[in-house]
Formats: C-alpha cells, sequence, structure tokens
C-alpha cells in the first residue's frame, strides 16, 4: 500500500510541476521500473516484505530522477527548436553516461551493507538487491523508453518555441542569487563549513536506537518459575493467566506456550531454549496504543498474583537481536564470584529509574540430592559412577526404554517406578544397583554412605569456553536503549573486578557495535570504489573533488530534521543518510558534467556556470519534492519513519547545496573569476548571459 501511495504521488506532482504530458512519460517510465523490479525480484527469490518494499521506496528518488533529467532534456531542446527525433536522440547520448556513473556510485552506496557478513547484513541483503536492480534498471529505462514515450507524446503537443524556456521568475531569481554566492564564493564556502560543523556538534545530542519497535500490535509476556520447578506447576499457572489474559479489555487472542517459546514465525524472533519453568504468551492487542496501556497492568497484576515468579512483558522489535536491551557480561572462573559481582551490577540498574525487569540468565540455584559415594567400597563390589547415575536416574526421572510411534507423533517409553516410590527420597538408600563383579544387584547402601541435600547452579553459561554471566535488564518507557545503558555504564565499569576476570557488553550495544564494524570493514572498498567510478567519469580530479566536497555536508539536514521531529538516529537513519548521499552525488555528477559540456561548446565559462546551474533546476527541485513526498507514508511507519525523516529532511539542504554549493565549489577551484558589470543593467545581462 505504501509502495503504491508513493508512486501515485510522485506521479500526481509530476503532472502538476511539468505538464501532463512530461508526467505521464515520467510516470510511465517509474511504473515499469517498479514492475520490471518486482519482476527480478521473483526471478531470483526476492520475497516481498517490509525491507524490499522499503528499499523500492528508498531509491525512488534515484529512480524518478533519471527519466526527469532525460525528459527535461528533450523538453528543452525542443522549446530551442529541434525536432522531436533529434531532440530525444541528443537527451538520451548527453545524459546517458554521467547517468551510468551516477547509478553505479548510488548502487555502490549501498554495497557495504548487502555484502556485510552480520546477521543485519543478512536482514537487510534483500535492500541491496532491490536497489541495485531497481537502479539499472531505472537506467537502461530512462535512455531507452523516456525517449520513446516523449517521441510519441511530445510530437503533437506546441512545445517548440524560440524563447529562452528558462526565462521564468523563478530561474531568473536563482539566477541573481546564485551570482551573488559566486561573488562572495568565499563568504559562501565559509558559513557552509561552519554550519557543517555546527550541525557535527548537533548529532551528539541526537538519541541513538538500533531497530525501533514493531508497529504490529503484538507483545509477549513472559512468565519463568524458580529454576527446577515442575513443568506441571508451570501449566497449571499457565492456564490460569491465560484465562486472566482472555477475560482482559483490550486483549484479542493469546497463544499459550508452555516449557518453552514458540515455533520460530519471524527472523527477528528468538524462542527461549527447552525450561519446564518456562511460559510465553503472545498476545495480540486492539490497537498499539492500547500496548503501553496494558503492559504496566499486567506486569503488576501477575507479579502480585504470583509473587514467587518472574513476569516480564516484551515488545516485538524489528531488525536481529535477541535477549535483553541492556545487557552487562561478567567473565570469570567461579561461579560463587560471578554471581557476587550480578548481584552488585543488579543492584546498580534496580537503583536507576532508567531500567527496570532486572534479572540474570544464570537464575537461582537448585536443589538437588547429592550421594555421598564410596569409593573404596564400589571398587570391592564392582559398581562404577555411571551405573550409580543410571539406578539413581531410573528411581527418580525415569530412563528411556524405547519410543511409541503414533502417526507423525514419536512418544517417548519412560520405565520408572510408581510415583509413590520416585517422591520419597528416603527410599533411595533401599535401591539396588548392579555389581558386575559379583553379577547380581546389591543394596544401593553398601556404595553410598548417605544421601545429601544442595544447592547447585543449574544453568552455566559460557562465551568462547569462559563461564559467563549476564545481567541483563530493558530500557524504562520513554527510554532508548542508548540512554538506558549509559545511565548505569560508568557505575558498573567502576566495579572492582578480581583478577582474571572481566566484563563486556552486550545487548544492543553489542548488535548495533556490531553491524556498525562490520559496516565500516565494507565501507573503505565501497568508497574506493566509488570513487574511481567518479574519477573515471571525468577522467579528471578537480570534478569529482567538488562532488565528495558537498559530500558531508548533508549531514546538516539529517541532524536538523532529527532534532525537530525528536526522533532517534537508528541503522536505518543510517540507510536514509547512504540513500541521501547517492542522490546528492547523482544530482552534483550531472550538474558538474553540464558546467564541463557548455564550458566546452564555447561560452564564457561564468555564464557556463551559471546557465548549467539554471537547467538543472527544475529537475533537483521536481526529485526531491516527488522523493519527499513519496515518503510521506512512511512517517506513520515504526521501521521507517527515521529514514523518513532523514531523507526529506536531508533531500531539502542536498538540493541547496545542488544548486549552490557545486556551482560556488567549481567557481573556487576553477578559478572562475565574478565580472563586475558597470551598470544593474549590464549586470543583469550578465548574470543571464546563457538565457
Amino acid at each position: 500500500m505504501n509502495l503504491a501511495i508513493s508512486v501515485t504521488i510522485v506521479i500526481a506532482v509530476l503532472c502538476l510541476f511539468m505538464g501532463w504530458r512530461v508526467g505521464m512519460v515520467v510516470g510511465a517510465t517509474l511504473l515499469l521500473t517498479v514492475l520490471g523490479t518486482l519482476f527480478f525480484m521473483w526471478i531470483f527469490s526476492i520475497e516481498m516484505e517490509r525491507v524490499s518494499l522499503g528499499a523500492l521506496i528508498i531509491a525512488m528518488g534515484m529512480l524518478v530522477d533519471n527519466a526527469i533529467v532525460v525528459a527535461e532534456g528533450m523538453l528543452i531542446n525542443m522549446q530551442r527548436g529541434k525536432s522531436v527525433k533529434e531532440a530525444a536522440s541528443e537527451a538520451a547520448r548527453r545524459t546517458q553516461v554521467p547517468l551510468l556513473g551516477a547509478t553505479v556510485i548510488g548502487i555502490l552506496a549501498f554495497s557495504g551493507i548487502g555484502l556485510s557478513d552480520d546477521v543485519t547484513g543478512e536482514f537487510l541483503f534483500s535492500l541491496f538487491a532491490v536497489i541495485a536492480i531497481s537502479l539499472l534498471l531505472s537506467w537502461v529505462l530512462a535512455i531507452t523508453v523516456t525517449p520513446l514515450f516523449g517521441h510519441y507524446l511530445f510530437r503533437g503537443a506546441d512545445i517548440e518555441d524560440e524563447s529562452d524556456p528558462y526565462d521564468g521568475l523563478v530561474y531568473r531569481l536563482y539566477a541573481r542569487f546564485l551570482i551573488a554566492a559566486v561573488r562572495l564564493r568565499v563568504l559562501t564556502v565559509a558559513l557552509l563549513v561552519a554550519l557543517t560543523a555546527a550541525c557535527i556538534w548537533g548529532f551528539t545530542f541526537l538519541s541513538q536506537s538500533f531497530f525501533p519497535d514493531s508497529n504490529t500490535p503484538i507483545f509477549y509476556v513472559n512468565y519463568q518459575l524458580p529454576q527446577g520447578s515442575d513443568i506441571r506447576a508451570t501449566q497449571r499457572d499457565a492456564e490460569e493467566i491465560e484465562s486472566y489474559l482472555l477475560d482482559k479489555p483490550g486483549i484479542e487472542a493469546v497463544s499459550t506456550f508452555i516449557g518453552r517459546g514458540a515455533t520460530r514465525f519471524m527472523l527477528t524472533y528468538v524462542p527461549e531454549q527447552p525450561d519446564p519453568a518456562y511460559a510465553q504468551f503472545v498476545v495480540r492487542a486492539e490497537s498499539l496504543e492500547r500496548i503501553a496501556e496494558l503492559d504496566p497492568e499486567i506486569d503488576a497484576e501477575l507479579q502480585a498474583t504470583f509473587p514467587a515468579a518472574r513476569v516480564r512483558t516484551e515488545r516485538i522489535q524489528f531488525g536481529p537481536g535477541a535477549g535483553a536491551q541492556v545487557e552487562a557480561r561478567f567473565h570469570g572462573s567461579d561461579p560463587a564470584v560471578l554471581r557476587g559481582l550480578a548481584d552488585e551490577a543488579e543492584g546498580i540498574m534496580r537503583a536507576n529509574p532508567a531500567l527496570v525487569d532486572v534479572r540474570h540468565d544464570w537464575r537461582e540455584q537448585e536443589t538437588v540430592v547429592v550421594p555421598t559415594f564410596n569409593e573404596e567400597r564400589a571398587r570391592m563390589a564392582g559398581v562404577s559412577r555411571d551405573e550409580l547415575a543410571q539406578t539413581l536416574e531410573f528411581a527418580s526421572s525415569g530412563v528411556r526404554a524405547g519410543t511409541y510411534r503414533e502417526g507423525d507423533n514419536l512418544i517417548p517409553i519412560v520405565a520408572r517406578p510408581p510415583a509413590g516410590e520416585r517422591h520419597d527420597v528416603s527410599r533411595l538408600i533401599d535401591r539396588l544397583v548392579w555389581s558386575n563383579a559379583e553379577q547380581r544387584f546389591i543394596p544401593i547402601a553398601q556404595v553410598v554412605d548417605a544421601f545429601e541435600t544442595q544447592s547447585e547452579e543449574a544453568q552455566i553459561h559460557r562465551r568462547n569456553r569462559v563461564r559467563t554471566l549476564t545481567v541483563q535488564a530493558e530500557p524504562a518507557q520513554g527510554q532508548t536503549s542508548a540512554g538506558a545503558l549509559s545511565a548505569v555504564r560508568g557505575d558498573i565499569e567502576a566495579m572492582t573486578l578480581p583478577p582474571g576476570y572481566s566484563l563486556s557488553w552486550g545487548g544492543e550495544y553489542e548488535n548495533s557495535t556490531d553491524a556498525q564494524e562490520s559496516l565500516a570493514r565494507q565501507l573503505p572498498l565501497s568508497f574506493v570504489a566509488m570513487l574511481l567510478v567518479s574519477i573515471l567519469l571525468f577522467g579528471k580530479l578537480r570534478q569529482p573533488l567538488i562532488i565528495w566536497l558537498v559530500v558531508p555536508m548533508s549531514i546538516c539536514g539529517v541532524v536538523i530534521g532529527l532534532l525537530l521531529t525528536g526522533l532517534p538516529f537508528s541503522f536505518t537513519a543510517l540507510l536514509g543518510m547512504l540513500s541521501l548521499s547517492g542522490m546528492l552525488m547523482k544530482n552534483a555528477i550531472v550538474l558538474v558534467d553540464e558546467i564541463d559540456a557548455q564550458i566546452q561548446s564555447g561560452k564564457e565559462r561564468l555564464g557556463a556556470l551559471i546557465d548549467a546551474s539554471i537547467s538543472r533546476l527544475r529537475p533537483v527541485a521536481l526529485a526531491a519534492g516527488t522523493t519527499s513526498l513519496g515518503m510521506l507514508p512512511l512517517l506513520a511507519d515504526a521501521f521507517f519513519n527515521s529514514m523518513a525523516v532523514t531523507i526529506m529532511a536531508g533531500l531539502a539542504f542536498a538540493s541547496l547545496l545542488t544548486l549552490i554549493a557545486v556551482p560556488v565549489l567549481y567557481s573556487l577551484l576553477f578559478g572562475i573569476p565574478y565580472r563586475r558589470a558597470s551598470s544593474p543593467d549590464e549586470e543583469g545581462e550578465t548574470a543571464e548571459s546563457g538565457a
């Protein structure tokens, strides 16, 4: 739906500002590009999902820009008296190479994501693939289909007019503004550099986020009894909780899973491992807004009803990652020391209001019955530890004797004593154990001195073969993971760790860091390839230098937009910045190429600079306007809203960079002097010499 709305908005804007003929030509090319992309997605088995469809919307600005440049060139050529066929041929021939170079650079901007070898790269690979397919297809259709459609639709139109096509009021105002910027080029560049530096400083005030919560009205209720609880006790409580949830207003459906999490029903869901003390409820609410109301109510009421259990509600998240959003990992050898460090860290987290649901992954110690094995008498009797363990397993939980198949189900056959014998610990001493030496069963009392009750670790987690205890927590309502982590990070890192023990951070911090590090490993190769393409495109160094100098300035619009809307800088916002840099470089490449072409045609250099910039005013403004309006449906999408604001606000500033910064930098690097006129009338003629 969002994709269809975006395409419709783009076509409507083009028809409104360029006329229905040009709008239909560009709109038809855009529609064929989208349909062709969907066809190749089917060929390459790329599924239609949120990321792949979002990629099409991200690329919308670059898709429509190719066709706009060619259609604009045809229109201007016809207004200068050329025939439809000549106008189409020259427009396609003149723009095909710079558009191809800009398209390749736009694809390379996303290659770091597509080639990333971590879980984020796997999650977002379809974004890179769809953008690559759509951009290449848009270039092919722009230089083939757009001239063809223009040949038929422009032929009967009253377009051939010998008057100057750039003699409108907007063009004249832009020419005068550009002349002033070129005249004060040093001041203009200084202001742009100062603004960029201020926005880089302002970037530190943006809240950080990895992936946002899903806008699907589903959340989880996790229920955990003390470690070692019987699964029948978990089932009894789960049935009561399920009835409670179904009777609660605002809840439409509940799915209950006892002993483990649900079967993995989406890429970002990681089910809980089998645990008889665990139950999970997948709850569908009436709306997304109701979840914010139900969450604290359910948590408080269930905690009061089941004080022995730990109840935790959890929202579905977009993007990869599992476990808690804030995690402090302690590594070491002694479980007692690790638990002491965990208790101290939990105290710090519980004392901070930015964190809730504080816990750790080793859970409670489990009470067990341990036999005191008499090694000397066991050797004399010929009884090993394994034989004793098998006897005790049979006497308690039972041993698997076989499997019964019922249809597709495999049901284990377990041999064990009656419940009355199994549940009485005092009867263990009366059990018989097999003796290989005597070839008969002997009383277990001959090899066991006594049975003792002890507490021991039931869950010991290891990372890189080192015992690791992870303290986990979630950010409180209204807090981001980065903000919650920064609230306690200093205090936890100030803890005194014994020799041989270390601390590391997991959760969203680790996921975000891994994704950024993986992206950082790929980006240098991508940027080198982009730089080589830009140099090969012009065969010189100063033109690519102009293009690359304006790229860092695009951060200004991004920072201003996110600060005004209060949205965090998420991983999707980073994708938006990459898309923005691709669109900015494409516009800059076409403009610099046009300036070079007009200078080579023999025009006076300042006049060629002004004329080339004026010729790009309408394509740049329309591409930015259509892309921004096409992003409007994404503002309501929790996954893409940060990215939409990044592109919309960034494009507004990037358009100014293309139309002002690029010509000013060109005049500065190529030493184009501003020739002062002797009178105001003569100055106006100089400013509009190309016109």
